[in-house]
């Protein structure tokens, strides 16, 4: 998307206004600047643009992403050259003055929208106020390996988004060195999962579109114990020794892992079920498994 040079020096004059005066100023000058600019056109060029991102092709055809809510966008901003603009209410305005100078004092464009113009863009039913469109952050396998990486969650015919970034976040929590999505997994770029990983996807690598089998074998040449998380397990948990390198496979809630897959891993492990639930969800699973190994790779 081309910003108009308008928005540049507008950006530029708010930079000027605020210099030496603190965030609130910044915000102020802003406000000032935005009078009766706000987009009100769900219609528009730019608003049409952004929502076109809410669709799979679109996001790999621009190579580009919403990520939406504020935790989203402060994760974002941390990034140099990732968020591209960022769209907001005059209501999240006053509610996250940080983020609006952070966004202006960077140089990107912010552009007020109307209630009407959000909810075009945002994919909540109760929208947030804040969106940012932000390029693709996903690296090469060989790129996010690169190191001595010693925890890897490897997501393996995961569909569900929620599911998927809750993993992240829980990757990203236990200390994790990269996440690996297969080429049959869930776009981690989908509303639903950049939402739900709560900005860890700006805080790790991710790779995506591996083929499992290649991803594997790539681990295991690393010097990772490759483990399948599984109930179909014979040994569980408690039975396992997870001090070092370890790369857990995690497979669809609803069918599990195929055999073909399972013969990937070195091992296969279950969560032990010490009450009565039948089982557990595949994000908590997977949570209980990379904090597991987090734990057993720091004890002295």
């Amino acid at each position: 998307m081309t910003v108009g040079p308008l928005l540049w020096t507008r950006a530029k004059r708010v930079r000027r206004r605020a210099a030496g005066q603190g965030p609130s100023a910044c915000v102020r000058a802003w406000g000032k600047s935005m009078a009766g600019s706000e987009l009100t056109n769900v219609r528009s060029p730019r608003v049409k643009a952004a929502r076109r991102l809410t669709k799979r092709a679109f996001r790999e055809q621009d190579r580009r992403f919403l990520a939406e809510g504020p935790q989203a966008v402060r994760e974002a901003l941390k990034l140099d050259g990732v968020t591209l603009e960022l769209f907001s209410t005059a209501e999240a305005e006053l509610r996250h003055p940080e983020l609006i100078t952070e966004a202006t004092l960077k140089g990107i464009p912010v552009h007020r929208a109307s209630g009407e113009v959000m909810s075009e863009l945002s994919q909540t039913v109760t929208p947030q106020g804040l969106v940012a469109v932000c390029g693709l952050v996903h690296v090469p396998l060989e790129q996010a390996m690169a190191g001595t990486p010693r925890l890897v969650a490897l997501l393996a015919h995961v569909r569900d988004p929620g599911n998927a970034g809750t993993v992240m976040r829980a990757a990203d929590a236990a200390g994790a060195d990269t996440v690996i999505f297969t080429d049959a997994s869930v776009d981690p770029y989908n509303g639903k999962c950049v939402r739900a990983s709560a900005g860890s996807l700006f805080h790790l690598p991710v790779v995506i579109g591996a083929p499992v089998g290649a991803a594997a074998r790539h681990l295991k040449e690393r010097g990772l114990r490759v483990l399948a998380a599984d109930g179909t397990g014979k040994r569980t948990l408690d039975d396992v020794d997870l001090s070092g390198p370890t790369a857990w496979i995690f497979g669809n809630e609803a069918w599990g892992l195929p055999e073909e897959i399972l013969a990937e891993a070195d091992d296969v492990v279950r969560v032990p079920i010490y009450g009565q639930a039948e089982s557990l969800n595949l994000a908590t699973a997977a949570a209980v498994c990379l904090y597991s190994s987090a734990r057993a790779q720091r004890v002295p």
